[in-house]
């Protein structure tokens, strides 16, 4: 049990952050609810079935540093990235309760934190307490910052004439981040590279501030008020 509140504790900080930087009109709580366990069981079997049809069409080398670039990116990145995604786009954003931009971070980090939890439990459950205290601080933050940075422009696209541009464009920042994220740490039999990884992380949680703080500001229900 102790094990399981390691895995969830993060995930919890992260949700409450967010739900508490929704200043003008919260969501509904249900409605969370429901982005939350999408993500944590849908998006995983999304995931989960395409892990299985890229491991059906090729096998990468792990001492392959540009197969392990491919993985990154192109497997893991965007398999994960891809199945949190269709949630957003074609759940949440077609929502009433969408109704600025900035729910766009709300939702999508929702649903993240879902396959994060999902997730973590796992790899806590198997890795015990310095899996869960190294993920607290590396993956679950990393799972967040990836939804922040696709969730802006989500936001913007769902009050834009540019819609599925900048829903792509959410999408493809995601993966980006997810990808050399993941890249740096696959491939750390090269001595010192894993730092690449804490590079990308900070430099998206910069980024997420900054996504936050914009859409903060320049939320027309701020502006109504």
């Amino acid at each position: 049990m102790n094990l399981l509140l390691f895995a969830i504790a993060p995930v919890c900080v992260i949700i409450l952050y967010i739900y508490l930087k929704d200043k003008y009109d919260k969501e509904p709580k249900l409605l969370l609810f429901y982005c939350f366990m999408f993500g944590g069981f849908v998006s995983i079997i999304i995931t989960t079935i395409l892990y299985m049809m890229f491991d059906y069409v090729v096998t990468l080398d792990k001492l392959d540093i540009m197969q392990q670039f491919i993985r990154a990116f192109f497997v893991v990145g965007f398999t994960e990235e891809f199945s949190k995604y269709i949630i957003v786009r074609y759940y949440a954003q077609t929502k009433d309760a969408f109704n600025e931009p900035f729910d766009g971070i709300v939702y999508a980090v929702m649903v993240s934190m879902g396959f994060a939890a999902t997730e973590n439990i796992f790899y806590v459950l198997e890795g015990g307490y310095e899996i869960a205290i190294l993920r607290a601080f590396t993956a679950i933050p990393a799972h967040a910052t990836f939804a922040i940075l696709m969730g802006y422009f989500m936001g913007q696209a769902k009050f834009s004439n540019n819609r599925a541009q900048l829903n792509l464009k959410g999408l493809l920042l995601a993966i980006v981040f997810h990808g050399a994220y993941d890249f740096f740490l696959f491939i750390d039999f090269v001595p010192g590279v894993w730092i690449g990884a804490f590079v990308s992380l900070i430099v998206g949680i910069i980024l997420s501030r900054n996504a936050i703080k914009a859409h903060q500001i320049n939320s027309h229900l701020r502006q109504k008020l």
